[in-house]
């Protein structure tokens, strides 16, 4: 139990960072006008290859680590589908929150980050604790 506690801010960072990345392109694509609506379908999937790239890369080191660390294969097993579906949800979020904020009339530069950090975090959380519930309990 402790162990999911430690590792899960692990999670919900990963894909603030992950998701953070995303947001930069998007909100930058707004500024200098190259995505648009009609463009968002395209930079979706372009940004969900990147993102099962990296959390694949990212969430395997860091569950060997934690296998290792807490000699544990099932906690790294976990962390690694956590970061990797996190990394998903995040890489989403990063596409799509900023044209919501814009459709509501938000400025998506300002109010992005905050809704895309919540979306993470909750995300991540869940996951990890819900898969280390089911899994480990």
């Amino acid at each position: 139990m402790v162990a999911l506690v430690i590792l899960s801010v692990v999670v919900s960072t990963m894909g603030g960072i992950a998701g953070s990345q995303t947001l930069a392109v998007t909100v930058r694509g707004f500024v200098l006008r190259n995505i648009t609506s009609a463009k968002i379908k395209l930079l979706f999937r372009k940004e969900m290859k990147i993102a099962i790239l990296n959390g694949a890369l990212i969430g395997a080191l860091v569950a060997m680590v934690v296998a290792y660390w807490f000699n544990s294969l099932q906690l790294g097993i976990i962390i690694l589908c956590a970061i990797v579906i996190n990394s998903f949800a995040a890489a989403a979020s990063g596409t799509y929150i900023p044209f919501i904020l814009e459709k509501m009339d938000v400025d998506p530069a300002v109010a992005s980050a905050v809704v895309l950090t919540t979306v993470t975090d909750v995300i991540g959380f869940a996951i990890f604790l819900g898969l280390g519930t089911l899994i480990l309990l």
